[in-house]
């Protein structure tokens, strides 16, 4: 969960589709985000999220930046 530190987000509380500014997820965007993808795919563990999500931020050149909430939700979803 080291990507927490890195990465904040101002969108509004329905909008997934807001882009995340540089280097920047903060605990309401990931609070977010992981409930999100806890809707979509209520089979999968929250630590099994976190390691799809840690995933797509390896596949991205190690950063989250720039993908927006509903690309970061879809690319989750192909590894779960």
């Amino acid at each position: 969960e080291n990507f927490l530190h890195k990465t904040s987000a101002p969108f509004s509380t329905n909008s997934y589709d807001a882009f995340i500014s540089p280097n920047t997820l903060n605990l309401s965007s990931f609070t977010k985000l992981m409930k999100k993808l806890q809707e979509i795919h209520p089979e999968a563990s929250r630590d099994r999220i976190v390691d799809a999500l840690l995933e797509v931020r390896k596949n991205n050149k190690g950063i989250l930046s720039g993908l927006s909430i509903n690309s970061i939700v879809q690319r989750t979803s192909v590894i779960l």
